[in-house]
């Protein structure tokens, strides 16, 4: 057994025989490229982009080993098959061949169903409903239970015959393993009251058919008086494992469905403080994984004691972040921001929203079309764009790499567009990581930016191509009245200079419950605001964000004053106070505020001006039609490759 010894992330380890070319791990994420439970060919060539980008460990995720795991979608593999075993050995080998230890993550879910309408009844260690579910789950039989184990041996011996290297056991995240470790779901009387009974039998019925190939342990810390399984339970519990059935690593990780992926108000890694007490209570190689991306937070968690470092969305935010990081070139990295937008919408292939190569199958890039405003000219001579948010940054990043004389042109005195204004919200400065990277890849191509200009038709007539990346602009709600009103692009702007004169806010949402209105909430609040309204004609508050988002936000708000108003709009505003309209019945109330901010539509914006003789114009992101922050990255990347393909 080799334990860190003040090494680098970039210093090899041995685990268990196999050689990890470096200390960074991949840990358990999925795809969902799986059709009828097996993986498919989109699923290998996401794991084999992985592989070689440098990780020394892939750990695959979504991979279930009972019938009552699976989901009426079947997009996680279903490991206790024997017939897919051909698809589970492609995903492998596209792993091993990228030069990675490629370890399959065995999991039963046990009493969560994902949010899925499952088509079998949840089970448990005992009948303690979820937190996460309508109903208390079916408690397991002791015959029932030696089911599960024997499901574990046969999934873990048909992973290894398909070529995984090991198996590392899902016992965290609430999962059945974790509903068995925790002291508030285990209240049986059998042998299996034990908490650590049904993990050590696991571990000892896989062992028999596997031998001496490792085998790792998941666990998590799940905070909250609910969970029973908190940093005092597991620094109990997993010395206790340890020698009751040895295994060969310990991945430490935190929180439960719906919270164990942070989103961007998580700025550190959690374990990050906690790595030596950890490293002081297992004896076994320890990875600790959750929230690392910077090699600065790594290289901590390794001198604390850590010997392996873990993170699941950096890698799809860019596969080559191990390669990038050992070799010193962080700076090239292109950063997770944490949004829990494209990589947890479980669509059948991964997704991220800042990077555009991460695409479907059939796809080189994620599918995009930028909208071509005049006829194709010679594409000779240079490029302008119009534009230095995420869209307009892209293009120009593209078209420099592939050797094109390219200049941006924005009118604002900062690059980053609607991605520096959302950076400025509370708990959203993640969308700066992207902003930052892209205005560094922009000065490291020599690409010449000009701020606080826009260009003259006499100055664009010059260019050959100009793409149009001038996003899109905020229109005022209407509402009659004396209160003062803002729309959430002004409040962002100035919100710590509004708040301390106006604390009483009111947000009138368009009812779609995204990030506008929500930003405008804790934006106020963090700047001390003595009470927030929502006032939305919808029927709920966040109602657009992810769940993991929506129960994250929920939690930092949970004592914050805010009051929620649904389906109800405001018809006008006198001096101190807003009258509301419940737009059902038109009842009207009185609410007493002293700022009103409104979600307005976002229109898209474009320059007026007449096209030179020949030149080509695209237009792409925001200023096309207002999405996403993934929509504007993937068509700048899409204009830049056709620009380029219309180059002699």
């Amino acid at each position: 057994m080799t334990l860190h010894t003040g090494r680098t992330l970039a210093t090899p380890f041995t685990l268990g025989g196999l050689t990890l070319r470096n200390r960074l791990v991949a840990t358990a994420h999925a795809t969902a490229a799986v059709a009828d439970g097996a993986p498919t060919e989109a699923d290998a060539s996401y794991w084999r982009r992985l592989a070689q980008g440098g990780a020394g460990m892939v750990i695959t995720g979504g991979t279930a080993v009972a019938p009552e795991s699976t989901l009426p979608q079947r997009y996680l593999t279903e490991a206790w098959r024997p017939e897919i075993k051909d698809a589970v050995r492609r995903r492998a080998e596209a792993i091993t061949d990228g030069g990675a230890v490629a370890v399959a993550q065995l999991v039963h879910l046990g009493r969560e169903t994902l949010g899925a309408g499952t088509y079998y009844a949840p089970v448990s260690a005992s009948a303690v409903r979820s937190p996460r579910e309508a109903t208390a789950p079916h408690p397991l039989s002791t015959e029932e239970v030696r089911r599960v184990v024997d499901a574990f041996r046969i999934s873990a011996a048909n992973s290894v015959q398909a070529g995984f290297h090991g198996v590392e056991l899902h016992a965290g995240h609430g999962y059945l393993l974790a509903q068995f470790l925790s002291r508030i779901t285990n209240s049986r009387v059998d042998e299996y009251a034990d908490r650590i009974a049904l993990l050590t039998q696991v571990i000892e019925a896989i062992r028999t058919e596997i031998g001496e190939l490792p085998i790792g342990v998941r666990v998590s810390v799940e905070p909250g008086e609910n969970s029973g399984l908190d940093l005092d339970d597991l620094t109990e519990l997993l010395p206790r494992l340890c020698r009751a059935a040895p295994f060969a690593y310990v991945n430490v990780t935190t929180g439960v469905r719906n919270t164990y992926v942070p989103g961007m108000a998580v700025t550190r890694p959690p374990l990050l403080e906690d790595v030596a007490r950890l490293r002081a209570a297992v004896a076994v190689p320890l990875l600790v994984s959750q929230g690392f991306r910077s090699v600065a937070d790594i290289e901590r968690a390794l001198d604390s004691g850590a010997d392996l470092v873990g993170m699941a969305r950096p890698f799809m935010a860019d596969p080559d972040f191990a390669r990038k990081a050992v070799a010193g070139d962080e700076h090239a990295i292109r950063p997770c921001t944490g949004c829990n937008e494209g990589c947890r919408t479980f669509e059948p292939t991964g997704s991220c929203s800042v990077n555009p190569e991460l695409a479907p199958p059939g796809s080189a890039i994620r599918p995009a079309v930028p909208l071509l405003l005049t006829r194709p000219g010679s594409g000779t001579g240079p490029v302008a764009v119009l534009g230095a948010g995420p869209a307009g940054m892209e293009c120009a990043m593209a078209l420099a790499r592939a050797g094109s004389d390219v200049v941006v042109y924005d009118s604002a005195a900062e690059v980053g567009g609607q991605a520096r204004l959302a950076a400025r919200a509370a708990h959203r400065s993640g969308w700066q990581k992207l902003v930052d990277h892209q205005r560094e890849q922009l000065v490291g191509l020599g690409v010449r930016v000009m701020l606080r200009m826009a260009p003259t038709p006499a100055e664009l007539a010059r260019y050959s191509q100009i793409v149009l990346a001038t996003g899109a602009q905020e229109t005022a709600v209407p509402v009659p009245g004396e209160l003062p009103i803002l729309t959430t692009t002004d409040f962002l702007n100035q919100y710590a200079d509004v708040v301390p004169y106006a604390p009483g806010v009111a947000v009138l949402d368009d009812g779609f419950g995204w990030w506008q209105g929500i930003s405008a909430v804790e934006s106020a609040l963090t700047a001390g605001a003595r009470e927030v309204t929502v006032i939305t004609p919808g029927t709920g508050f966040a109602t657009g964000l992810s769940p993991e988002n929506r129960t994250q936000l929920l939690q930092r708000l949970t004592g914050a004053p805010v009051r929620i108003v649904p389906m109800s709009t405001v018809a006008a505003t006198t001096a101190g106070e807003l009258r509301l309209r419940n737009i059902m019945d038109g009842y009207e109330t009185g609410l007493a505020a002293d700022v009103l901010v409104t979600v307005g539509e976002r229109r898209p914006h474009r320059p007026d001006f007449t096209p030179a003789p020949g030149q080509t114009v695209r237009a792409v992101g925001d200023c096309v039609v207002p999405r996403r922050i993934a929509h504007a990255v993937a068509e700048g990347r899409a204009a830049a490759e056709a620009v380029t393909a219309e180059a002699p």
